[in-house]
């Protein structure tokens, strides 16, 4: 099993920038992919950015050449930078792991995760 924590999440203003952290603890695999999605209330999960063990990675184009995805495995912490923040971009941002790699267009879809973290708020006005 896989423990994921989020932080970095807070307030802040349009055009700013946020960088948020999951730190990822538990069994290690060889294999696997791990992602950001992002939830308001009253919608669905939004995939927002996906890493896997290869480092590739893919991105939902409301969120392309504005936020970077990057992972530290010797930290066995994954980040997200946020840049050019704008308020539809207020959300709260979940980690997610699963123990296998996939294709791009299925890393940003949620059914095929089986580990989250407990979400972090961004709030951007």
């Amino acid at each position: 099993h896989v423990q994921l924590v989020e932080s970095g999440g807070g307030s802040v203003q349009a055009g700013g920038s946020l960088r948020l952290s999951c730190a990822r603890s538990g069994f290690v695999y060889t294999t696997y992919c791990i992602s950001w999605f992002r939830q308001v209330p009253g919608k669905q999960r939004e995939g927002v950015a996906a890493i896997d063990s290869d480092g590739d990675t893919s991105y939902a184009e409301s969120v392309k050449g504005r936020f970077t995805i990057s992972k530290d495995n010797a930290e066995n912490t994954l980040y997200l930078q946020m840049n050019s923040l704008a308020s539809e971009d207020t959300a709260l941002y979940y980690c997610a792991y699963a123990s296998f790699t996939m294709s791009p267009r299925a890393q940003l879809v949620s059914h095929w995760y089986n580990n989250w973290g407990q979400a972090t708020q961004v709030t951007v006005s």
